[in-house]
């Protein structure tokens, strides 16, 4: 019996580390053992109320600790590329949180990185390893709801500290590489294309940065995506897609809510056959809902990444995939600063 362990170490003593521990603990063939942070103190503190076994005072100690085989990069924003490719070129593989990166020359360095090195480079976009993503876009490649016309979603929420990190123009912030890039790799999945032209709309703080976007992805099929993202408004999530024979919402499609069950509701027929000019009746569509027990996709991305390192399962998200959701998101920032439609 195969007892190999992956390894993991914690770069940066970052919030969202808190839904990641659990999840590395709970996976069968994984083991937590180490964390690094620029602050001795902090990190010595952090590793004891963590039972974290080592603590490192600079990140350059934990990408020299030979026991370390995968990392969770958990930096800001602009330090994803920079920190990803020094991992790499320490042997480690990677799991960096979205948004992978910030340019998509950042991204050819990553992949340039891991190529070299013979390690996997992985964005850390929790939904996309659920097993919900998986069957709604399974469900839409069969026609459960017709062709696509529009998927229209909403993601929010009120920050309330001004020095929050997302809150900082230097470091890669705003609410559309934050809860944003969910909205779009939902898109682009779901939808199985890259759009081909994009519109975006956005309120920015006295620092330039944006707390407010709302956005739409135009694609070759004729589906549009509509979306609204915010850090200054009530919590909400949800996303329906309405197609050419039935509608699909999905309450929880971000899957960021471990413990809670997501829902698909599924409405899907045929007009009535004595229409005459229109139809706008729904008595002979029949509706379905799909149930999600115990929705954690942090430990549906935990398992897939020691899967991939220990047994070479082809990683859920590609690199080429980051790099696309990459360049759409920089296109909604430039229509958004410049005020035109932008073609991709």
């Amino acid at each position: 019996m195969d007892n190999k362990q992956a390894r993991w170490g914690l770069l940066s003593t970052a919030r969202i580390n808190e839904r990641l521990i659990p999840c590395i603990r709970n996976a069968r063939r994984a083991e937590l053992l180490a964390v690094a942070s620029r602050s001795e103190e902090k990190v010595k503190r952090y590793a004891a109320e963590w039972d974290i076994p080592r603590a490192y005072g600079s990140y350059e100690q934990l990408l020299e600790d030979p026991d370390i085989d995968v990392v969770y990069n958990s930096l800001p924003n602009s330090m994803h590329a920079e920190w990803t490719i020094l991992c790499a070129d320490h042997g480690k593989h990677v799991f960096c949180e979205k948004p992978l990166a910030i340019s998509p020359d950042e991204v050819d360095r990553m992949s340039e990185a891991a190529e070299r090195n013979g390690i996997i480079i992985q964005e850390a976009a929790m939904m996309r390893f659920h097993p919900q993503t998986f069957d709604v876009k399974r469900l839409l490649s069969d026609g459960v709801i017709g062709d696509v016309r529009v998927l229209r979603s909403v993601f929010s929420f009120y920050l309330t500290k001004d020095q929050d990190i997302r809150l900082d123009p230097e470091v890669g912030g705003g609410v559309l590489w934050d809860l944003g890039s969910y909205q779009v790799s939902l898109s682009r999945t779901l939808l199985q294309a890259d759009p081909v032209e994009v519109s975006g709309w956005q309120y920015v703080n006295d620092r330039g940065v944006d707390r407010t976007f709302a956005g739409q992805m135009r694609f070759q099929s004729g589906a549009i995506s509509q979306f609204y993202c915010s850090n200054e408004s009530a919590p909400a999530w949800d996303a329906e897609l309405i197609g050419s024979t039935g509608t699909m919402h999905l309450d929880l499609p971000y899957q960021n809510h471990p413990g809670l069950d997501g829902h698909v509701r599924i409405h899907r027929g045929s007009i009535a056959e004595d229409t005459v000019t229109f139809g706008d009746s729904t008595d002979q569509m029949v509706e379905e809902t799909l149930v999600f027990r115990n929705n954690n996709a942090y430990q549906d991305e935990v398992d897939s990444m020691v899967c991939s390192v220990l047994d070479g399962l082809k990683p859920v998200l590609s690199l080429a995939d980051s790099r696309a959701n990459i360049v759409t998101i920089r296109a909604l920032l430039q229509s958004a600063r410049e005020g035109y439609p932008i073609r991709i």
